[in-house]
């Protein structure tokens, strides 16, 4: 009998990448629906009592460090605990828009599934993530952490890169700290045309506690002050095109290191706690694609393959 594998991970979804242990089951493809309608538990508990689990699959039981962490940032939505794609991710989900109590005021008859398509997106968003350049990391304050020598020839570098792409980009949005402004100031001379707007919520922070915990990452700032905040930067600029949108559209986000890496976990729904596990080096660019479907792909992480080995740095 042909077997397909599901994999459940409920506790490390709910708890991060790490800590949490991974449930293989093997269930009969015609039981599938079976399954997706006892949950996977119950699945896991008919393949245990079996007599011995399938050849060349892992059963492994949930160990103690899977447990959850006691407390949570009250503004971090919580995962959905299967490891299923939540199509409503950005609350734009035509099914979700429509209100099928809703009656029409002419007719008086109800919103039905007929007009679902006018609360379909028809394009796609290129949200390209670029980390500002090397900057004087040894300033004291936001004023005097300015790009280096260094740092301004990495953006040219990068303008030159995004250039090149040929695409018709629709906007430039960038942090409002010094090294973001710097940094898009001079990508935006490659980019002749493309509009420029600045915004605090882009702004360096702390996104949520990493785990594991990073023993070089001691931020001086409370997580619960600057994680709603990055936390409302991804609501308010990654998600689906608007439905009026027609065509694709190319934007542009100038911003940080932390919150880049933050803005990935959450659009590919991984454990947002995992930020810190992702390495971005200064000026590169991550390419992530939203499909009017809602569903994310991310074409490109952290690439600065355009840049002389020489050029590339972190800090």
């Amino acid at each position: 009998m042909a077997f397909r594998r599901v994999v459940t991970v409920a506790a490390a979804a709910a708890c991060g990448l790490a800590g949490g242990s991974v449930f293989f089951s093997a269930v009969p493809v015609g039981k599938q629906e079976q399954v997706a309608k006892t949950g996977a538990g119950d699945a896991l508990e008919t393949l245990s009592s079996s007599s011995a689990p399938p050849p060349g699959l892992l059963l492994q039981q949930p160990s103690a460090a899977a447990s959850c962490p006691a407390t949570a940032p009250g503004w971090l939505e919580k995962p959905n605990g299967c490891g299923y794609w939540d199509s409503n991710w950005d609350r734009r989900e035509p099914l979700a828009l429509m209100n099928l109590k809703k009656k029409n005021e002419e007719t008086g008859e109800e919103e039905d599934l007929s007009r679902l398509a006018r609360y379909k997106a028809k394009a796609t968003r290129h949200i390209f993530l670029v980390r500002h350049s090397q900057y004087n990391s040894a300033g004291r304050c936001d004023k005097e952490k300015i790009l280096t020598k260094l740092g301004r020839e990495q953006a040219e570098l990068t303008g030159e890169r995004l250039a090149s792409l040929g695409l018709k980009f629709d906007k430039i949005v960038h942090s409002s700290m010094p090294r973001a402004t710097e940094t898009t100031n001079i990508i935006s001379k490659h980019l002749p045309g493309v509009k420029k707007s600045s915004t605090d919520l882009l702004r360096e922070g702390s996104p949520v506690e990493p785990n594991p915990p990073g023993s070089h990452w001691k931020p001086e700032v409370v997580y619960y002050e600057d994680g709603a905040r990055i936390e409302a930067a991804f609501r308010n600029y990654i998600h689906r095109a608007d439905v009026k949108q027609e065509e694709d559209s190319y934007e542009i986000f100038v911003c940080h290191a932390n919150v880049i890496r933050y803005i990935v976990c959450r659009a590919l729904q991984f454990p947002p706690e995992g930020w810190l596990r992702i390495s971005l080096n200064n000026g590169s660019i991550t390419h992530l694609v939203i499909r009017p479907s809602g569903k994310v792909a991310l074409r490109m992480l952290g690439d600065t393959g355009f840049m002389p080995p020489e050029k590339i740095t972190r800090y």
